[in-house]
């Protein structure tokens, strides 16, 4: 298959015409990108200094200072915590004794949710802080924020992401698709009706679900290099990410191999899919053809975790799949609850230290992946 020739990043481009906003997928933006990231570790603080929040019962402190102010004994960041199952892994968290900082693009929302946790569940140990993981300046604001207050991390859950097609979400309903039809992959004809996959939209899922991930990942590694209780990296995947559902044999014997594979390598695949995207030779070249930006950002986030946790062996890196969960980037109709769908990524976030690295959950257990 053409799909699975080999990655050059020299090869493989998407004309600038091709892509409609902002987007790393090219060559120039990736290195321009990758510069930031870079001055991103040099902080600076430029956010004053707060007081401590006073703690609920659950909240458990242990005895460090930095600048005078107490440091809890687990800090999280969670993307896209103001619904669903970032909402919930935030109150799980929470729950268990950490101190969260819910993150949302939406400063309103995210405050909302943080009010209501306060008022609703007597939690006052999950605080907010505005995150666009698309923004570079917004992913920097954050990282300041917490050097200059905490000064380490401890839990960063990716979950913040986009489904990548335009719905019709009345008329998805109304097929009232089986849910072991879209678990298997067989919902792909069924559903041509209602969701469109366009190139802008697939451009979007892409720099959000995986170049959006990596982005906040980089620019917080060196605040959880700073972590007194263990490094955890979570990072929300799919059941879409998984080899077997990859029709290219080819490339997907070279995704079960992780040594072969780095940032460069994967972005010039990302890119060879765009464009066979573009000129709707999906099913031609071997790509995923349900929902297939969204399975690609996927497989290549489970990629990433696993060149991460090769890279950081002191932590433990891991991708988890919630299940078919009830929210909106499902269009609601998953079968199980966000408050089922959160428990995976809490228990990855909460591993001890000889726990497993580099796999892929499954809800709450080890899966196959790759």
């Amino acid at each position: 298959m053409a799909a699975a020739a080999s990655y050059s990043s020299a090869s493989w481009r998407v004309r600038p015409s091709l892509t409609p906003w902002r987007s790393p997928l090219q060559p120039h933006g990736r290195a321009q990108r990758m510069a930031i990231c870079a001055t991103r570790m040099e902080y600076r603080s430029q956010v004053a200094p707060s007081a401590m929040q006073s703690s609920s019962t659950l909240h458990r402190f242990e005895a460090v200072s930095h600048d005078q102010k107490t440091i809890p004994e687990r800090l999280a960041v969670v993307t896209g915590g103001n619904r669903g199952i970032g909402l919930e892994v935030c109150r799980q968290l929470a729950l268990q004794g950490a101190t969260v900082i819910l993150t949302a693009r939406d400063e309103k929302k995210g405050k909302d949710a943080v009010e209501s946790f306060c008022h609703e569940s007597n939690l006052s140990n999950i605080i907010f802080h505005q995150l666009d993981i698309l923004d570079d300046n917004s992913c920097t604001s954050l990282a300041q924020y917490i050097e200059s207050r905490f000064g380490k991390l401890d839990i960063l859950v990716n979950n913040a992401g986009v489904g990548g097609v335009a719905v019709d979400q009345d008329g998805l309903r109304a097929l009232n698709i089986d849910p072991k039809v879209w678990l298997s992959g067989k919902a792909v004809n069924l559903i041509q009706s209602v969701i469109i996959q366009t190139y802008d939209e697939a451009v979007k899922c892409l720099n959000t679900n995986y170049y959006g991930l990596k982005g906040v990942t980089k620019v917080l590694l060196p605040l959880l290099k700073q972590s007194t209780s263990g490094a955890r990296i979570v990072n929300t995947t799919s059941l879409r990410s998984e080899l077997k559902r990859m029709p290219n044999e080819k490339l997907r014997n070279e995704l079960r191999s992780v040594d072969i594979w780095d940032e460069a390598r994967i972005e010039a695949m990302l890119n060879e899919f765009l464009v066979d995207l573009k000129n709707e030779r999906l099913e031609e070249a071997g790509w995923p053809t349900m929902l297939p930006a969204y399975s690609m950002s996927k497989t290549v986030v489970n990629l990433y975790t696993r060149i991460l946790a090769k890279r950081h062996p002191e932590m433990r890196i891991n991708c988890v799949h919630p299940g078919f969960v009830n929210t909106e980037i499902n269009w609601n109709t998953g079968i199980i609850p966000p408050e089922e769908g959160a428990r995976g990524a809490v228990k990855a976030a909460l591993l001890p230290q000889d726990g497993p690295t580099g796999c892929y959950f499954d809800q709450t257990e080890i899966g196959e992946a790759w």
